[in-house]
């Protein structure tokens, strides 16, 4: 360097301090939160646990030193850094760095390796002594047990060991309520209290008798049971709207207002019948009329079309039924009748309806487990329904229901509830079941009406005979039957039919009760027996009454 340059005054390089800097200064310092300090967090324990599995005594004097307030040093404690060197153990601005450091380090650090899987992670000391958590942030520190001391007690087998189930306390869910509706069920006139008494035995503990029916409520699921299960009831009619009416205007308002795109829509067929008692209306026929429109009128306002009219086999059932000034619409679940069971194809003259012939049993008092006895059979209606009765057949079981053509409709759940019910029938009978008849091709009927019923040969047995000349099989047991009357009389009447019959009953069937239903209500006179009882039914249109008698031998007089 020559003089010129030695006596030039040296110019110093100065850095100025903006407002930004002087700014950093006063503030705090920035704390790392989120992803990237818990990225950080890591790599700190990762360094930390090379270091101490280096110098694991080292790295314990730098614990506890940095727990006094002191920086460790950071040649692993064989020097403390001298006044020259920084933190960092760097020499101090404009020394030369250190001859030991490492030409790739640009700290004077040991070179870092990868942190294995198996190596151990010790949270360094904070100042305040406790462990610092870099998820501290995210809610308070898990508990933990403290380990076991597994040098005193030896190891459980594994086979041995109790395994461990957390239980947690959860709220138990509120059942969810199903829909409730509004039921009547019609029934011929007379049956009333029976049906009442079946509703009841089958869970319907509303059940209340009303005028040829009664009424209870039920969900969905008890109306198709009441389907299936019913013995005595002509339908399950599901109340949908009931109100006040003047004229019969009124009735396309409340039919417009019921929600029946719930039930069907435009593509089921529908039918819709109207009956009525004491109703002010001039025209049925006019109030069915608008009943059908008001219901078209919503299907076409909400679904664009309207349904088709099919007045033999719908798909759909309504029922319109009046009285005073009340209208009320009933979807009709049931389809055709209920005392169409499905194994009647073979009718006879003036054939018994199914229903009436087990309401005649449930009157009489039957005890499925006593024997059975129908001396004018006919087709076999009275005998195959007390066979149903006492192997606990469900009428509905092999007939087909209109529920199942509606909207919604649970065809699995409808399955299982037959299968339950078909779970429940019994394999035999326990007492006999006889039935005679003078016409032979009504005994065929009545064996072939049986055999689609599943009954064989040993469960009823069908014989020509006369009344007048059988036997009872057994010592005790029911007559119950439907002599013949009106059209099963002919023009050509025995007069000494009914006094030879009472001859026979009372030689042959002392101790046995009898039952029968005629519309002739001189019969007792006839057969010279006083009846215990006589109810009023309906054969149909024909207003009869059902006489029942006690035979005791000693108690009537030869005829």
């Amino acid at each position: 360097m020559s003089s010129d340059e030695q006596d030039r005054p040296r110019k110093t390089l100065t850095i100025k301090k903006t407002a930004r800097d002087a700014h950093a200064e006063g503030s705090p310092k920035r704390v790392r939160s989120g992803a990237r300090a818990r990225l950080v967090a890591q790599q700190e324990r990762a360094k930390d646990n090379i270091e101490r599995q280096k110098d694991p005594e080292g790295y314990q004097r730098r614990q506890q030193e940095s727990a006094r307030g002191r920086k460790p040093a950071a040649d692993g404690g064989r020097s403390a850094p001298g006044r020259g060197q920084d933190a960092r153990g760097s020499a101090s601005r404009g020394g030369s760095p250190r001859r030991d450091a490492p030409s790739g380090s640009r700290s004077g650090r040991a070179p870092q390796r990868a942190p294995r899987l198996d190596d151990q992670y010790i949270a360094p000391a904070t100042p305040a002594g406790r462990f610092y958590d870099p998820f501290e942030d995210d809610g308070p520190a898990p508990t933990f047990a403290p380990e076991p001391d597994y040098e005193d007690a030896a190891p459980e087998p594994f086979h041995q060991r109790e395994p461990q189930v957390e239980v947690r306390s959860r709220r138990p869910r509120e059942p969810r309520q199903a829909e409730t509706f509004k039921v009547f069920a019609p029934c011929p006139q007379g049956l009333e209290e029976a049906l009442t008494a079946e509703m009841q035995a089958l869970g319907y503990e509303d059940a209340q008798a009303g005028r040829a029916g009664c009424s209870f409520t039920a969900d969905w699921s008890g109306v198709q049971r009441a389907n299936l299960y019913s013995r005595l009831a002509t339908r399950i009619l599901v109340q949908v709207a009931h109100a006040e009416i003047s004229h019969e205007d009124d009735i396309l308002d409340l039919a417009r207002d019921t929600p029946w795109e719930r039930w069907f829509g435009a593509e089921q067929t529908l039918r819709v019948d109207t009956s009525a008692i004491k109703s002010p209306v001039q025209s049925l026929q006019y109030c069915n009329l608008r009943a059908k429109d008001g219901i078209c009128d919503r299907l076409r306002e909400r679904e664009g079309e309207r349904p088709n009219i099919d007045t033999v086999r719908p798909d759909a059932r309504v029922h319109l039924f009046l009285t005073g000034h009340t209208a009320t619409l009933y979807l009709d679940t049931s389809g055709e009748s209920l005392f169409k069971r499905g194994w009647r194809l073979d009718k006879g003259e003036a054939p018994l309806r199914e229903n009436l012939a087990a309401g005649m049993l449930a009157l009489a008092g039957w005890d499925p487990a006593a024997p059975l006895l129908d001396p004018f059979c006919g087709s076999g209606t009275i005998l195959i329904e007390g066979a149903w009765i006492a192997l606990g057949v469900p009428p509905g079981i092999s007939r087909p229901f209109g529920f199942e053509r509606l909207r919604g409709h649970d065809a699995y759940r409808w399955r299982d509830l037959k299968d339950d019910a078909r779970s429940r029938i019994l394999p035999q009978l326990d007492a006999p079941l006889v039935g005679y008849d003078l016409d032979p091709q009504a005994i065929e009927f009545a064996r072939n009406n049986a055999e689609r019923a599943w009954l064989t040969a040993d469960s009823i047995r069908f014989e020509v005979g006369d009344a007048r000349q059988i036997a009872a099989p057994a010592d005790h047991g029911w007559i119950v039957t439907n002599p013949p009357y009106g059209e099963r009389m002919g023009t050509e009447q025995d007069p000494d039919l009914w006094r030879d019959w009472a001859a026979c009953l009372k030689r042959n069937f002392a101790g046995w009760q009898l039952h029968a239903i005629t519309s002739d209500l001189t019969l007792p006179n006839q057969m010279r027996l006083k009846p215990k009882r006589r109810v009023p039914l309906h054969n149909g249109s024909l207003d009869c009454r059902l006489f029942g008698f006690e035979l005791v031998a000693a108690g009537y007089r030869d005829a």
